[in-house]
């Protein structure tokens, strides 16, 4: 039987991922860790299994994830400072968090043997403007790094595009004004960002539990919108008369975001509706030193040039969310 720990257990993915392996039988324990005690004592209502046990504690904090990760065959590291404005005005702290905490988990997995880590990260990462993607990206390179040191340990990671509707993101922020009657506040009609169901974010996870090696990134691929399709497809669901009032481009945000580069692609494996990166350098320097290899670049992989939905096939899409549903009632 197995033991499995979700750090930032409490989160949205964390929830989700929660109530899937709580179906599977192989795991005979799942530690939820994270610092939110409250987000903890709702779980415990609502998921009341002898499987959880949870863990109050801060990656921060080595020991703190040291005794987490003690007896533990995999760990899901989700336990992040995501929110872009924070991380813009607080830099040092999502340093703490994303990077620093990230390395906590990772040696004291090594430390205690664990089977295997996957890494949550982002599409932030790649090409980053902003501290919450810079650290996300040196965190990539802490697996790849780890996962060079070939241990008994596998270190990988998952990276994907914001999830729909999960907590801070844009969904929940247009319902509330078509609710409350006020106008849409979109930032730049033609602003595209990719449209993936907390669903698919879990099947991703998965698939890495399963399948990766050493030092793989597993990306998903997912259709995109505009911000302004987006915005109308929801006046549409929810039969609302809101307007659409534009902001301008916040600081920290791309007008289109990217999920993997072309020098990335190049040496990729692609399998219909994933891409698997292998990153581990196994600290081979002559390969960023004294030779190159001869590669065709194929362009990035981004929310501008992925497969582009109009506004019917974005309704289609958002009608199918759990979170558009308890809505709409």
């Amino acid at each position: 039987m197995l033991k499995l720990l979700i750090t930032g257990g409490t989160g949205s993915f964390g929830t989700a991922m929660l109530e899937r392996v709580l179906k599977d039988s192989r795991f005979d324990e799942i530690r939820v860790f994270s610092r939110d005690e409250k987000k903890q004592h709702d779980m415990m209502q609502k998921y009341p299994s002898p499987k959880i046990k949870f863990l109050i504690g801060d990656v921060r904090l080595s020991d703190s994830v040291a005794r987490a990760v003690e007896g533990v065959d995999y760990i899901f590291h989700a336990a992040a400072l995501k929110h872009i404005p924070t991380g813009e005005f607080f830099p040092i702290e999502v340093v703490r968090t994303n990077i620093l905490g990230t390395e906590n988990v990772f040696a004291e997995a090594r430390r205690a043997g664990v089977k295997k880590v996957v890494f949550l990260s982002t599409d932030k990462a790649v090409q980053p403007i902003n501290a919450m993607g810079m650290t996300k990206a040196v965190a990539e390179k802490l697996m790849s790094a780890y996962a060079a040191d070939n241990t008994n340990t596998i270190f990988c990671a998952v990276r994907y595009g914001n999830v729909m509707a999960s907590r801070g993101s844009v969904i929940p922020l247009f319902v509330d004004q078509i609710k409350a009657g006020k106008s849409l506040t979109i930032t730049n009609p033609e602003m595209t960002r990719f449209l993936l169901s907390l669903e698919d974010s879990i099947s991703l996870v998965d698939l890495a539990l399963h399948e990766a090696e050493q030092g793989n990134i597993f990306i998903r691929k997912a259709p995109a919108t505009t911000i302004e399709i987006l915005a109308k497809a929801l006046i549409e669901i929810f039969g609302g008369k809101s307007k659409i009032r534009i902001i301008g481009t916040r600081k920290g945000e791309k007008i289109h975001e990217t999920l993997a580069t072309s020098s990335e692609l190049a040496t990729s494996e692609d399998f219909g509706n994933f891409f698997k990166i292998k990153t581990c350098n196994n600290h081979d320097y002559g390969s960023y030193v004294t030779r190159g290899n001869k590669v065709i670049f194929p362009g990035d992989f981004t929310s501008e040039n992925t497969e582009r939905l109009g506004q019917k096939e974005t309704v289609r899409i958002l009608l199918k969310l759990p979170f558009i549903k308890e809505a709409l009632r």
